[in-house]
């Protein structure tokens, strides 16, 4: 798990995303989540944190919540292909706590999952699943996002 510096939460992220290859490649969608982190009731952040970043895409712009912090996440992922190409996660939706929801610049593929449980105070950390790389076989890369609630 990585965390925000100390009194700090998250109130922008970005995704590194791999564009649809069609048929020139295997899709990996999304392949890592970045949190910005500032004070509460601030704007100027103060630090960013990440997981695991998987090696393809290229980072999103931020989104930022127009005020206050993150509180909530629902992740977009594909179900499994069988022999079709793989992707995992796709996306994500983050609610703000203003009720402000930012949608990411992620892949397309899947569905959202139910809304998490609520953070009061803010998210602070973040730890993703990330498949390493699979040589000649089928690259998901990011599969999954546990994010961690501010205790203070």
């Amino acid at each position: 798990m990585e965390h925000c510096p100390t009194g700090t939460s998250a109130i922008g992220f970005s995704l590194k995303v791999e564009r649809p290859l069609g048929s020139h490649g295997d899709d990996t969608a999304l392949n890592s989540i970045m949190l910005h982190c500032a004070p509460y009731g601030s704007t100027d952040v103060e630090g960013t944190i990440e997981s695991t970043i998987s090696r393809w895409g290229d980072w999103t712009h931020v989104p930022w919540c127009p005020s206050g912090h993150f509180i909530s996440f629902s992740l977009r992922v594909e179900k499994p292909q069988g022999r079709g190409d793989d992707t995992a996660a796709n996306n994500i939706r983050m609610k703000c706590s203003d009720g402000t929801i930012i949608e990411g610049k992620g892949g397309y593929w899947g569905e959202y999952g139910d809304w998490s449980g609520e953070c009061a105070k803010g998210i602070c950390g973040i730890r993703t699943r990330v498949e390493k790389p699979q040589g000649n076989g089928d690259d998901t890369a990011l599969n999954d996002v546990q994010f961690e609630c501010c205790s203070s």
